[in-house]
């Protein structure tokens, strides 16, 4: 008996120490990277009255080095997860979810693409990345209580390039086919049906899913202009918090950087927003940009048949580190690469993937060369880079010029093929290596309109009737989309109707609420509309409401709630190609769901769409799909929906007759997300709320009279 509890004691002993090893193994088995070149930064922040930080330097890395800094004073944790993931470390510092990232980086190759082309960037490129790097790396060393993951510092400019190559390919829908694929699931064009109904009938559509990041633009020239001034209006839709979450700054160098905007963790300057002379911003499109091809291999799976050849297929083996509690345990995983790209191996044979924009490092100088034009014609020979593979540009400038660029690094294709669907993987005949060129990529230009607008819809629903690009002179091989939505439906409707839009106009339009009659939303109520309550005495009850509900979600109506728990639903499937859900069955949820939690079927949208962040508690108005949107929610206890992903950063830009450019702009939280206890953890949160902005103080004499503090990092 002895001998058994001894043997169980051992045991149980060795086991801890095993399990004891897994949960320190990790960071001694992380690489570790080389510092940037040491360098003297000389940064300067000052923080204005909300707390966003205006960073000034004598050169451009100088400023990028504060903007490091600043960020991560107001973030750190999230920036963290940037460097973790470019290191292939996500997993260990969040679990299964970052082990997902970290496979994504291994199977497109991102941080190879990063260390080969990394010194083959212009210098001053190197050096805004470096001393990014140097930036972080110094608010690390002064607050080692804050680091989430040991070894994740020093951190360089290869790992800020490495997060740019493996996060831009998101933003066109990359993640949606390689989650298909992995997951042995029809791929995101062909997806046919519904997602399983829940067996709670009370309960909302999940928001796990897949769902539009979204955003809207609007850019008015001088001739359509009420006052003469040009121009532009950001609503981008993003994550109110998290690694794609917006964080407002301005810079300013001693070499003639000057630019006010927004950038996202881990990246060295603003994205989008303006400086003296013009401004864009962006929102998502959804060309056609990935081909997949199904291989043919041999019996063992080694090779693949190419052109009458059989070639071996690169494989290699990677361990993912997967977060499980206290521990972090290594999961091998396989690694596949053919003549097209990456490969993913399923249950229904191996894909291989060929997508824009990839094994390349230029979408970093292409970004910073933007934001340092100063006219049209040196913003278009930046966006001429190619190294952004997507999403919409909308302009304004000080000259009165406006334009859109539907943004794309289109795959060079050939006549003859569906790249639609998948194609086959043995012949060459239907694979073009190569991008079409930038002179193709479509564009309006000045359109006789005097406006432009776009909302994740088609660009051929952009400037209104008789200024419009024409589909027939396009090639269909460039796989531009043609779906719309409600958001650009409206936003053309509204604008098109205003012979003179003035300030107060543009930000009404902007705040709009209302569902256009002509919009895929219309036909989705409308069919939910004629359902049979066959005797459902709730159901018949949600049928009078919706019937009697005003087509709007301003927050003073009855029917509201319910409507907006419909469009979610609808936008469920619509902007994810899918059949049309069950209206019925949509409609029961919604109804179920509101009586459950709120004793009424009718209660006020402003009591069930609610912005939460520390101790703010607000009312929102809005929906899916509509110009003021609220996009995705959590289901609170109580039965609210706490909105965390629409509107997010919103500026106005508008530069007057004289060439001179004034902005405002807000957030839904503040400028310091993830720290409780900031002052500007959620103090923008009732301007948001109330459709209120405040001023950029892009202008020296305008940031000196709001000033909060003034620092060297």
């Amino acid at each position: 008996m002895r001998t058994i509890k001894a043997g169980a004691a051992w045991l149980a002993a060795m086991m801890l120490v095993v399990a004891t090893g897994l949960a320190v193994w990790e960071p001694f088995a992380a690489v570790r990277v080389v510092a940037p070149p040491e360098q003297r930064y000389d940064s300067v922040i000052a923080r204005d009255r909300f707390g966003v930080p205006h960073i000034f330097g004598k050169t451009d890395p100088d400023v990028a080095y504060g903007v490091a800094y600043a960020h991560a004073e107001d973030d750190f944790a999230t920036l963290q997860e940037a460097v973790a993931m470019a290191r292939g470390r996500l997993g260990a510092m969040t679990g299964a979810d970052g082990a997902k990232v970290d496979y994504t980086l291994a199977l497109l190759g991102a941080r190879e693409t990063a260390q080969r082309d990394y010194d083959k960037q212009p210098a001053d490129v190197r050096a805004l990345l470096d001393a990014y790097a140097s930036g972080l790396n110094a608010y690390a060393r002064r607050h080692p209580g804050e680091i989430r993951l040991a070894r994740l510092f020093p951190a360089n400019g290869e790992d800020i390039a490495t997060g740019f190559v493996l996060r831009t390919p998101f933003f066109f829908g990359l993640d949606q086919t390689l989650g298909a694929l992995s997951g042995d699931k029809p791929l995101p064009a062909e997806t046919a049906g519904a997602a399983p109904d829940s067996p709670d009938p009370t309960a909302l559509p999940a928001t796990g899913e897949a769902m539009p990041n979204g955003s809207n633009a609007f850019v008015v020239a001088p001739k359509r202009s009420a006052d003469g001034f040009t121009r532009v209006l950001s609503n981008s839709h993003q994550p109110w918090s998290g690694p794609v979450a917006w964080y407002e700054l301005s810079v300013q160098s001693g070499t003639g950087w000057h630019f006010s905007g927004a950038t996202f963790p881990g990246v060295p300057f603003p994205v989008l927003g303006h400086n003296e002379h013009l401004g864009w911003t962006n929102t998502v499109n959804r060309p056609d940009l990935t081909d997949v091809y199904k291989l043919v291999r041999n019996a063992a799976g080694t090779d693949y048949r190419f052109d009458g050849k059989w070639l071996p297929l690169e494989a290699r083996r990677v361990w993912l580190k997967v977060r499980f509690g206290p521990f972090v345990l290594p999961i091998p995983k396989m690694v596949y690469r053919a003549v097209q790209g990456p490969v993913i191996v399923n249950k229904s044979g191996a894909f291989a993937i060929r997508y824009a924009g990839a094994d390349q490092l230029r979408m970093v100088e292409e970004y910073y060369r933007l934001t340092r034009a100063r006219d049209f014609g040196e913003w278009q020979k930046a966006l001429a880079i190619q190294g952004v593979p997507a999403t919409n540009f909308l302009y304004g400038d000080a000259a009165g010029n406006i334009a859109y660029f539907y943004n794309a690094s289109f795959p060079n294709r050939k006549p003859g093929f569906d790249y639609r669907h998948v194609l086959r993987g043995d012949t060459s005949r239907d694979l073009a290596p190569g991008t079409v060129p930038f002179a193709q990529v479509p564009r309006n230009v000045n359109p006789a309109s005097g406006f432009l607008a776009n909302a994740n819809n088609t660009p051929f629903q952009a400037a209104g009737a008789g200024a419009e690009l024409k589909p027939g002179d396009y090639s269909p091989l460039l796989g531009i989309e043609t779906d719309t939505t409600n958001r650009g439906t409206r936003a053309v409707e509204l604008l098109g109707a205003d012979p003179s839009i003035s300030a107060d106009d543009l930000l009404r339009i902007k705040f709009d609420t209302g569902v256009s009659k002509l919009s895929w939303a219309s036909k989705w109520y409308g069919d939910v509309a004629r359902i049979d309550p066959k005797g459902d005495a709730q159901l018949k009850q949600a049928l009078g409401l919706l019937r009697g509900w005003n087509w709007n979600f301003d927050g003073h109506h009855s029917g509201q709630a319910l409507a907006a728990i419909l469009l979610r639903t609808g936008q469920k499937w619509h902007y994810q190609r899918r059949p049309e859900l069950d209206p019925r069955d949509a409609l029961a949820k919604a109804a179920a769901y509101l009586q459950l939690h709120f004793a009424t079927l009718d209660p006020p949208l402003g009591t069930l769409l609610r912005l939460r962040h520390g101790t703010a508690d607000l009312p929102l108005d809005g929906a899916p799909d509509v110009l003021r949107a609220a996009s995705t929610w959590d289901e609170a206890d109580d039965g609210r929906l706490v909105v965390k992903h629409g509107d997010s950063f919103i500026m106005d830009m508008a530069w007057d007759k004289a060439g001179r450019v004034r902005s405002q702009s807000i957030q839904p939280y503040g400028a310091a997300t993830t720290r409780p206890d900031s002052p500007h953890y959620a103090d923008q949160a009732p301007l948001f709320a109330a459709h209120r902005f405040k001023p950029v103080l892009f202008w020296r004499e305008d940031l000196r009279k709001n000033v909060e503090r003034v620092y060297r990092p």
